[in-house]
């Protein structure tokens, strides 16, 4: 076993979660290799600050009722010797072998028989184990380096405009440019032509009407292509421009009626326009 392969049980240690042969292994290993003993301590110290961020909670009354029936409905794997999976070789998947020739000669190696299904089921369940396991510990890392579940669950639900705006600023020809908008606000197109999105922060609208939106532009070619809408909100506005950017758009925002302009196209002045070449 290698220390990264310990790194992984430790992790399932930590959450209670290896299987007798895992927990097995994991023992010998931790006698074997006092060195990596540190694995083990933070695993426990993240899980235990993992759990203090989840808040209490009394467990519905048909929890048991609910999940009895699931496992009762569930097709469920066979039970099979456990040491046979603990001393199976990895099998990533099975071609039947081909009749055997009536007849061999002389020095002709036989044909070996496919693995019984149970070494194919137990080997399968132990690389499952150990996929979730690696998962749990990429989950205790991330909360080792103090971002906690309440930031992992606001980091996987992101909106599209912040993941975008993030591709953005990180892609090599990120750029942006600045203008005022009316009443002293101002409006900060975000693109980079690598990544063909573009991104609008805009702080200061101007107020609308219950009935109106803003409708955004890509204006190429002295046409205005619909881009999308957004609704003002306080404070900062973060949207994502529909379809692609081209080189030399302007991006430009209207007010529109509510949903947008009903002919595909400006019905008023824009309030916002940056050009990006």
């Amino acid at each position: 076993m290698d220390e990264q392969e310990f790194a992984e049980l430790a992790a399932g240690a930590a959450l209670n979660a290896l299987s007798p042969d895992d927990r097995a292994a994991f023992e010998a290993a931790r006698r074997e290799h006092p060195e990596w003993e540190h694995w083990i301590d933070t695993d426990a110290a993240t899980a235990a600050a993992l759990a203090d961020t989840v808040s209490d909670a009394v467990p519905p009354l048909t929890l048991r009722s609910t999940l009895l029936s699931r496992i009762a409905t569930t097709p469920q794997l066979p039970a099979m010797d456990a040491a046979v999976a603990a001393t199976a070789e990895p099998v990533d998947r099975w071609t039947p072998a081909p009749p055997p020739a009536p007849e061999r000669h002389g020095d002709e190696s036989p044909v070996e028989p496919p693995p019984p299904t149970a070494v194919i089921q137990a080997v399968s369940r132990r690389r499952w184990t150990r996929g979730i396991l690696a998962l749990a510990a990429s989950l205790v890392l991330l909360v080792a380096l103090g971002l906690g579940a309440v930031q992992i669950n606001e980091y996987m639900t992101r909106p599209p405009e912040v993941v975008a705006l993030q591709q953005i600023e990180d892609a090599p020809d990120a750029r942006s440019a600045t203008v005022e908008v009316a009443d002293g606000g101002t409006s900060t197109a975000h693109w980079a032509e690598s990544v063909g999105k573009v991104v609008l922060v805009s702080q200061g609208l101007p107020q609308i009407a219950d009935d109106e939106s803003f409708e955004l532009w890509f204006v190429r070619d002295g046409a205005a292509v619909p881009a999308g809408v957004f609704e003002p909100t306080d404070g900062t506005t973060t949207a994502l421009l529909e379809g692609a950017m081209e080189a030399g758009d302007v991006i430009a925002v209207t007010i529109e009626p509510q949903g947008g302009s009903p002919t595909g196209e400006p019905s008023s002045d824009p309030i916002v326009t940056i050009p990006t070449a």
